[in-house]
């Protein structure tokens, strides 16, 4: 079954990320708007902020997937995106959340936000998929995680209010 994933990325990763919706986009998820408007950027109120990000990018999917490069950690719009991903709207279920590794060969330091969820033991974590066959399982998994995982979920209020330094 095909399941709406939400790609979320640091810009400067935009090659290895079009490379990844070239080879496995086109039956695994739909490529969804990246970029925040400034109206929602240039608030301080948490829950307007969240709410926003929900409704304008997040919206309809069920699983969101950060791809994991070497700064993607240090984005607050990572951050942002994960948890409005993980807030429970009133109708439904919060998204499902896995972290895929761009570069097999590296090792980055996970986004904080993800890395919780992780050892919570709701979000998986993946090396770069070997075939549309694996993403297609670890999709899956992360959408049955909805339902079954969910009470592992952690999404404290705090966020980031600006870009960490990477490097």
């Amino acid at each position: 079954m095909r399941h709406k994933c939400f790609v979320s990325y640091h810009h400067e990763d935009l090659r290895a990320v079009d490379t990844f919706i070239a080879r496995f986009g086109p039956k695994n998820f739909i490529k969804r708007g990246i970029t925040l408007p400034d109206d929602v950027i240039d608030s301080t109120d948490t829950d307007y902020v969240m709410r926003r990000v929900r409704e304008l990018y997040v919206r309809d999917s069920t699983v969101t997937i950060v791809l994991i490069g070497p700064c993607t950690w240090s984005r607050r719009f990572v951050d942002w995106k994960i948890q409005a991903s993980l807030r429970q709207p009133a109708s439904g279920f919060p998204n499902g959340l896995i972290g895929i590794l761009l570069d097999r060969a590296a090792r980055p330091a996970l986004p904080p936000r993800f890395r919780l969820n992780r050892d919570s033991g709701y979000a998986r974590y993946h090396y770069y998929p070997s075939s549309a066959s694996s993403l297609e399982e670890w999709i899956e998994d992360a959408y049955l995680a909805r339902q079954s995982r969910t009470q592992l979920i952690r999404n404290p209020r705090e966020r980031f209010l600006r870009n960490r330094a990477c490097g």
